[in-house]
Parts: C-alpha cells; structure tokens; sequence
C-alpha cells in the first residue's frame, strides 16, 4: 500500500473507535485531498480534547482553537489561541519585542559599564599638569574629586551586574536554508524519457519526458502512483512493461517520503564528509542541519530531522534532475517556506509529488494529476 493508504488505514482504525479524546501526531501527512476534508469534520464532532502535532498550515488554519509552539522562547513554551493565521502575528510580534528588548538591554549595558565611555584602562588618557596658580586648588580638592569618581564608578558596577544578572538571552537565530538544489544548466537537454510505463497495479503511464529545465507538479489521490513515478524516474524500481531512459552522465536525486540510513549510528557528520567533498561545515550553512545535532547519531534524530539530512546529503552534489517526495512534511513552517522560494529558483530540473494545499497554491508550473490504477 501507498503511504497515503496506509495513513488512512491507521486514521480509520482510530476512529472506528469512537474515543473521547485524542493525540495525532502529522495526521495529515499523506492524505489526499479528500482524506483530509473528512478528518478535520471527524475532529470537529470528537467531544473532548484533541491534540494534535502538525506543520499542515491550511489543516492548522482549519481545525485549532489554540496552539501551543515549541521553538524557542523567552519563557519555554508558549500558548496561543486561535487559528494558525493569528498564531503567526502574535509570533511576529512577539519576536519583535523580544529583540527589542535584548537590544535595548544591551544598550543599556554598554553605557552603565564604568568602561562603556572610555573612562578606564582601556582608553589612553593625556596627561594634563595644572597651572601654578591651580596647583594649590588642585591639591585641595584632589582628594574629593577622586572619591566623587570612584562611588560614580562603584555605582556604574552595580547597575550593570544587575543588568548582567537579569540580562535578556539573544534571540536564537532560526535555521535558514542557503543551498543550491540542483545543478547548473547550460542548455536544455533531455534528462528521463518514458514510454508506455506500467507497474502491475500501481502505475500506468503512455508519455513523461523530463528534460534538464523541467518544473512538474504531481497530483493525485492516494494509491494513484506518486510515489511510484518519481521511484521509476529514479531508476530505483523496475517496470513490468515499457521503456525508462536516463540520459547518460545526467544525476539524478529522489528524496523519498520515509527516508531510512543503512547505519544508524553514524553522525550526519560522518555522513556529509562521506557524500561530499566540501567539510562539513558546509551542512551547518546550508540551513538543513542544527550545530548540535552534527556528532548525534542518526537513528537518534527525529523523522524531521533525519529528511532535512537526506536533502543535504542530495545537494552536496547537486543533481542535475531532483524529485522530492512530499517534501515539505516534518519540515517546521518557515524551512518549508523557504524550501518553497529555493525551488523557484533552482536552475535545474525539479519534480515535486505533495499533497500540500499550501504548496499547491502557489504552484506555478504544468501540473499532472494521475488515477488510481484498476
């Protein structure tokens, strides 16, 4: 079965039960269009709480009262309510506020230190010797003027270690994708040709040419062959009948929906340094892998985490032709967004199979939609 089917097999197990409350971890992911219009009216008569785990933003916009954001924050995690759409401006100005706040603190430090202004060692004084006719004021008030100056430089010190003690942390700098996904083009050539493809009861297809410039959409309900498409343009999976041609010397790249490492206790560090002739950090650069989880093992990171290291892991050479396997499931909002904005602009050839309604609308490329094969 597709993934699609079996998301929907499980979702239809869980519901046949009829529960008071529930706790879906991406329910969405998978689920053709029709699929998801029956959840969110299933979730809308459930009578207790439902929980819900998801990056769907128009599912998100849909179905929830209030959401609960685990990214980074001042205080831990934060509660909002209402819909995903009044999530986002709350955030935005939320992390206005807070760099504001941390500017302005810093500011303030900068000016409290008994240094901030260049009056300790740090900046060379000159030396000024007073007038004879001074001298004798000098002396007289040297001593109180040097008592004056050191109680204002005790007091500087003690406003700044309480700005020091309750000091506002940076905003952590979210990841941000910075990365080539496909190989340069130099002229239009033909990468994959097929013709008269069938794969006994999953795919049939009479004509697909993918050249090296392609951008094409694949659309379709589950169990109509998505998936199955973009695993025979790879050449990862035989056909019963027709012919698949790959032009010679042409890359190409498949992200495929469940993405599973041979070795699960290698590091994505290990990994990269294997796949690629660039240092690893290069893969902090690219957006895609967070500095902390270099040196985990992979069969510790999340299914998130483990798709943004098999895109890496992709472009590090980038293929002269990408198919992306719903690309933007596990990815947090802004990756897929930014995601999104790459794949516009990525000179080579990029074939996308997603059930993403966000991703759909703003899609501007041809467009296939496949059936479900008898």
């Amino acid at each position: 079965m597709s993934g699609g089917q079996r998301a929907r097999l499980g979702m239809a197990a869980l519901l046949i039960r009829q529960p008071s409350a529930l706790i879906l971890d991406e329910p969405t992911n998978h689920l053709d269009d029709d699929a998801l219009e029956f959840l969110q009216k299933q979730l809308s008569q459930v009578p207790g709480v439902v929980v819900v785990a998801s990056h769907d933003r128009v599912f998100l916009d849909a179905v929830c009262t209030d959401i609960v954001d685990l990214d980074p924050a001042r205080g831990g995690p934060q509660r909002y309510g209402g819909t995903y759409t009044d999530y986002l401006a709350e955030k935005r100005a939320e992390r206005a506020r807070w760099q504001e706040q941390f500017e302005g603190r810093a500011g303030g430090a900068e000016r409290t230190s008994p240094f901030g202004r260049g009056d300790g060692p740090g900046r060379r004084q000159s030396p000024q010797t007073p007038r004879k006719h001074q001298q004798v004021e000098y002396d007289f008030h040297g001593g109180r003027v040097q008592k004056q100056i050191s109680r204002r430089v005790r007091n500087a010190q003690q406003r700044l270690d309480d700005l020091t003690r309750d000091q506002i942390r940076k905003p952590p700098a979210p990841l941000q994708f910075s990365g080539t996904l496909t190989g340069k083009v130099r002229r239009e050539l033909l990468g994959i040709a097929a013709r008269d493809v069938r794969v006994d009861g999953r795919l049939e297809i009479d004509r697909l040419d993918v050249f090296n410039t392609t951008r094409l959409l694949v659309t379709g309900p589950n169990g109509s062959g998505k998936s199955t498409l973009l695993a025979v343009l790879a050449g990862r999976l035989p056909v019963d009948a027709g012919i698949v041609q790959l032009a010679p010397g042409m890359r190409i790249g498949l992200l495929e929906q469940d993405v599973v490492f041979a070795e699960p206790d290698r590091t994505p560090r290990e990994l990269y340094d294997k796949n690629s002739d660039e240092q690893s950090a290069r893969l902090v650069g690219l957006g895609l892998v967070a500095p902390r989880d270099l040196d985990r093992p992979v069969g510790a990171l999340s299914v998130g985490q483990r798709r943004r290291l098999a895109l890496a892991l992709l472009i590090a050479r980038p293929p002269h032709v990408l198919l992306l396997d719903e690309p933007t499931n596990h990815l947090s909002l802004k990756l897929a967004e930014e995601l999104e904005e790459a794949l516009r602009s990525a000179p080579g050839a990029i074939v996308v199979a997603t059930h993403d309604r966000w991703f759909r609308r703003r899609w501007e490329g041809p467009e296939i939609g496949l059936c479900a094969v008898s």
